[in-house]
């Protein structure tokens, strides 16, 4: 089964084409910069024979344009892997979260629907999906369209780590409840956790999974299952992220609003100024706050803190619901790419018997690596991502 892959941003689209289940990748796309009117970037690549595309300077206004010219490259004499977009059978979306729906479900207009009633709860994010949902199924007529919300893997999460201290009414009525999100980099986490485990001839382990990146969460893994994990209902929440606010008191918002600041200010600060960027005033880039940091910037030292702080909580928290601990795995563009962040959380993991090899954790490369020394009492593993194969396997699986 030919199966296209789409993850849209508020101005990207990432696209991956596969054939199913063999999970052999064909082609892949990247556009940057949606809505530009002449500094848009695209990226193709046929994967199986020659031609591919690094084109700067383009004009691509909206995801329609973007669309059209992956799917162009996609079919072109030149570049092509397929002849007609016909033969694209079903089309995976990356999703968010929809009222109503937390697994895999069709894109039909129900299920849209439902990301439309719960925009308030990701509206950068639900309010991209929905435009390029739109435009690919004009594209795409005759092709199934399946969104794997990213709340998916995390249905196994048990009723007393998913329910908030609030009126249990809330949540017959209005669904308030820890959602969870990165399901298809946490579900991708454990496939490969789970090979790892069968050859190593472990009939059961337990994982703690850090998706560290511009968004960021921490989940609790038992035998492939999700069983806790740092978001609650919304993006805003747990560990902070590039510049998002994570954890806080509620009763903050209702201050500042005395103190004279709008809701707007309010909704800006915490979703677009807060996190990393917010505490260091330098950058939502990791790199550049650690560059700070090790400048003698305070302020980027205190960012660095609350960050590694923030994940270790939550691991030492995970560490004791799973009563023990196999495998910890970094992941993401911060979880496989900084070094100093991966130290930082495994030193303070020490009371916990988890110790670091300096040298493998400087030398990880795009594999899957060991990092942990020989007497750590816990596997630490950087794993690559792959939410685009999790996503086309759920895609291929929906009955």
């Amino acid at each position: 089964m030919k199966i296209l892959v789409c993850n849209a941003g508020s101005t990207s689209l990432k696209f991956k084409f596969y054939e199913m289940p063999e999970c052999k990748l064909y082609a892949q796309g990247h556009v940057e910069r949606v809505g530009s009117a002449d500094d848009a970037v695209f990226h193709y690549r046929n994967v199986i024979s020659v031609g591919s595309a690094d084109l700067e300077k383009q004009c691509i206004p909206g995801y329609r344009e973007g669309i059209e010219m992956f799917l162009s490259y996609l079919t072109g004499e030149q570049t092509g892997v397929i002849s007609d977009v016909k033969e694209i059978e079903r089309v995976g979306f990356k999703t968010v979260l929809a009222k109503g729906h937390f697994g895999v479900h069709e894109l039909d207009e129900e299920t849209m629907q439902g990301m439309r009633d719960w925009l308030a709860l990701a509206p950068v994010h639900n309010s991209a999906y929905l435009a390029a949902i739109e435009t690919m199924r004009e594209a795409l007529p005759e092709a199934k369209f399946v969104g794997v919300f990213e709340t998916a893997f995390h249905q196994t999460i048990p009723m007393e780590r998913k329910i908030f201290g609030l009126p249990y009414e809330w949540y017959e009525t209005y669904g308030v409840q820890r959602l969870g999100y990165h399901g298809a980099s946490h579900g991708y986490i454990a496939d490969v956790l789970g090979e790892i485990a069968a050859k190593e001839g472990r009939k059961h382990y337990r994982a703690i999974s850090c998706h560290l990146g511009g968004s960021c969460s921490i989940c609790a893994i038992e035998d492939g299952k999700s069983v806790d994990t740092s978001f609650g209902m919304s993006l805003e929440s747990g560990v902070i992220h590039a510049n998002r606010v994570g954890d806080m008191d509620s009763s903050i918002l209702y201050f500042l609003e005395s103190e004279g600041l709008s809701r707007e200010e309010i909704l800006k600060g915490c979703q677009k100024q807060g996190g990393l960027l917010g505490i260091s005033g330098v950058s939502n880039d990791c790199r550049y706050v650690l560059e700070a940091a090790d400048a003698g910037n305070e302020r980027a030292k205190l960012a660095i803190d609350v960050f590694v702080t923030n994940i270790v909580h939550y691991i030492g928290s995970f560490f004791v619901d799973l009563g023990g601990l196999d495998y910890l795995v970094f992941t993401a563009g911060i979880g496989e790419h900084s070094a100093p962040i991966r130290r930082a959380v495994c030193e303070k993991l020490a009371c916990l018997g988890v110790a670091l090899d300096a040298a493998a954790n400087e030398a990880c490369g795009e594999d899957v690596t060991a990092i942990s020394a020989a007497e750590s009492g816990t596997e630490v593993l950087v794993i690559p991502t792959n939410e685009e194969i999790g996503i086309a396997r759920r895609t291929y699986e929906f009955v």
